[in-house]
């Protein structure tokens, strides 16, 4: 078998399903102390690039864990890396995660956090728990630079729903207050990153109707609104 990597570009594109999770993880990861021998959830992982990277690049052990794509979808792509000794490919909810207390060095999570975690209840209930003293919980996400206070700008109407802004679509402010309402962790860092239009562009050169559909919704944003948000904390 020819094992592939993370330079072909065609595997990549093919595999996206948003932002390039990839870009936005090397910012992210900026700031992360991620050393060989560390187990790591990736929650939300996808079609698993995310742990592909963390595998390959940091000597990592990682559990990928997604609910939209199957178990063995990713056990395949993993095995095209020669990655599956390293990476554990888990179908399963971010609500119902099957690993023990205090089990991870560290979790990260790329453009899905904001799809089950914009409550108060998510992160001490089902994700604080399950990382060691002093580990790390890294989210990258969209978001926006204003909170819309239930009106959505009228450029963006044609692609957002109130509902799904309210429930998923938020600014750095906002994030910080939740998470620091959170007495099993410590905030370090919330901020807008900077790799916003490379991790769109990607993305938009995708040939699928998801992208052509965002390409839409980039152009009617024009800079105004949207960002890439990004949230680092230590568990106390």
């Amino acid at each position: 078998m020819i094992r592939r990597d993370l330079d072909d570009v065609d595997f990549i594109r093919a595999n996206l399903m948003g932002p390039s999770s990839i870009i936005m993880f090397e910012e992210l990861s900026e700031n992360l102390p991620l050393q060989k021998g560390m187990r790591v959830l990736d929650l939300g992982c996808g079609t698993g690039l995310t742990s592909i990277y963390l595998a390959q690049k940091f000597g990592i052990t990682v559990f990928a864990v997604d609910l939209w794509i199957s178990a063995t979808e990713n056990y395949r792509r993993f095995r095209e890396f020669g990655l599956e000794s390293q990476i554990i490919p888990i179908h399963a909810d971010a609500c119902h995660l099957p690993f023990a207390e205090q089990y991870f060095d560290a979790v990260i999570s790329v453009d899905a956090y904001q799809y089950f975690g914009a409550n108060e209840q998510y992160l001490d209930d089902h994700l604080a728990p399950l990382v060691k003293e002093g580990g790390k919980l890294a989210i990258a996400m969209p978001g926006i630079k204003m909170e819309f206070d239930g009106v959505i700008p009228v450029e963006l109407q044609p692609f957002l729903s109130l509902s799904e802004v309210d429930n998923q679509w938020h600014t750095c402010d906002w994030w910080r207050k939740l998470w620091q309402q959170s007495p099993n962790i410590y905030v370090e860092s919330v901020r807008e990153m900077r790799c916003f239009s490379k991790a769109w562009y990607e993305w938009l050169q995708c040939n699928n109707d998801y992208a052509r559909a965002n390409n839409a919704l980039l152009n009617a944003d024009d800079g105004k609104y949207m960002n890439l948000i990004s949230l680092i904390a230590t568990k106390k």
